[in-house]
């Protein structure tokens, strides 16, 4: 029978009761874990202070990871890399490191872009994922092997991952569990070890997820797709919004606020003449004036399955001084990775084109 099982979807706990099982010593779970997600290595060979005999029944009864890479894209200014993944069963996923440079303001940081699942059940119109449809949920160990990948990549520059936002293809709080259970591999300090706050979790507004990920005392950022402020505007785009209205979205987030004392982000796709009037600025305004928040305004990205174009950018100043009227924070995040199809809401299962360019 062929193995299926990843090492890297184990817990820790897991791979202590399987050691326990083949009566090997406790200290063999931490030094496993330590190969997996300190040293980074991609076979069971390089695990060389473990006995010849364990490397041989990890390596009958497991395998290590399930990723193969089958695109390698890199953007003309060479800060933005977008990998096709392949998994078992012709699933294909993308995932996507940005790179920003230092400024007065920022360091300098590289910032990963993964994916949750293959595809996306939720239909949002302006997102290439979406449009696409749904495959499956990936496993904790399929969402940290992509961390894992550009962790090697970066490392041969001897560079590093600063920053992972859950942005790319699927909704993560559709795949809670798995999710966070990645997120404590990757915040494992006896692992990678990233912290908390360098982490952000996005939804399109599953209320019941948010109401508990509040519960879940840890720092990891949490942003909402929001992209209109009623609920006729925001019905037409997002079929969430039926399930989980505006009003009962902002009930979840003052919760979270409450709860956690943290900032979320709203994520605000300007679409050119549909939500950058001066009425959706005014009702979003009105309706997070006194909520700890930040709004992201995120000039429409391209996809071929929606016909509208991005905000004029004088349409997009005017919606920010209403939000500065009302004292709400906001900024325009800079498009990255367009030439290759690698900004937000263009990740695709959809890969002949891409194919095309990359020979």
């Amino acid at each position: 029978m062929k193995k299926s099982i990843s090492l890297y979807d184990l817990s820790y706990s897991d791979i202590q009761s399987q050691l326990q099982e083949w009566k090997q010593p406790k200290f063999r779970v931490q030094q496993i874990w330590e190969w997996l997600y300190q040293k980074h290595v991609v076979s069971f060979e390089e695990m060389t202070n473990l006995p010849a005999t364990l490397r041989q029944q990890l390596e009958d009864a497991y395998i290590l990871g399930r990723l193969d890479t089958v695109i390698d894209l890199t953007s003309k200014d060479g800060l933005t890399r977008k990998i096709l993944f392949e998994l078992p069963g012709n699933v294909r996923i993308e995932a996507v490191k940005m790179t920003y440079k230092e400024t007065e303001k920022s360091r300098r940081r590289n910032t990963l872009c993964i994916s949750s699942q293959a595809g996306c059940a939720l239909g949002c119109t302006f997102c290439a994922t979406g449009q696409g449809g749904f495959q499956r949920n990936l496993t904790s160990g399929e969402i940290v092997e992509q961390v894992l990948f550009y962790i090697r990549e970066l490392a041969k520059k001897d560079d590093r991952v600063t920053n992972i936002v859950f942005m790319g293809m699927g909704e993560p709080f559709a795949n809670y569990d798995n999710v966070m259970s990645a997120v404590r591999k990757l915040t494992d300090p006896n692992g990678i070890g990233l912290g908390a706050r360098r982490l952000t979790i996005s939804t399109v507004g599953l209320a019941p997820q948010i109401e508990r990920f509040a519960q879940e005392n840890i720092q990891v950022n949490l942003a909402i797709s929001l992209h209109a402020a009623t609920d006729e505007l925001r019905g037409k785009s997002m079929p969430v919004n039926d399930r989980y209205p505006i009003a009962e979205l902002m009930k979840a987030c003052r919760k979270y606020v409450q709860a956690t004392n943290r900032r979320i982000s709203f994520e605000w796709a300007m679409i050119n003449r549909v939500n950058d009037t001066v009425q959706q600025a005014t009702f979003l305004a009105e309706q997070i004036q006194d909520l700890l928040c930040h709004v992201n305004l995120i000039p429409l990205n391209p996809t071929k399955g929606f016909q509208h174009q991005a905000s004029d950018p004088l349409r997009i100043k005017a919606f920010q001084a209403i939000l500065n009227d009302y004292g709400v924070p906001n900024s325009v995040r800079a498009r990255k990775g367009l030439d290759i199809n690698a900004a937000c809401g263009q990740l695709s299962q959809q890969y002949d084109v891409e194919l095309k360019s990359a020979q």
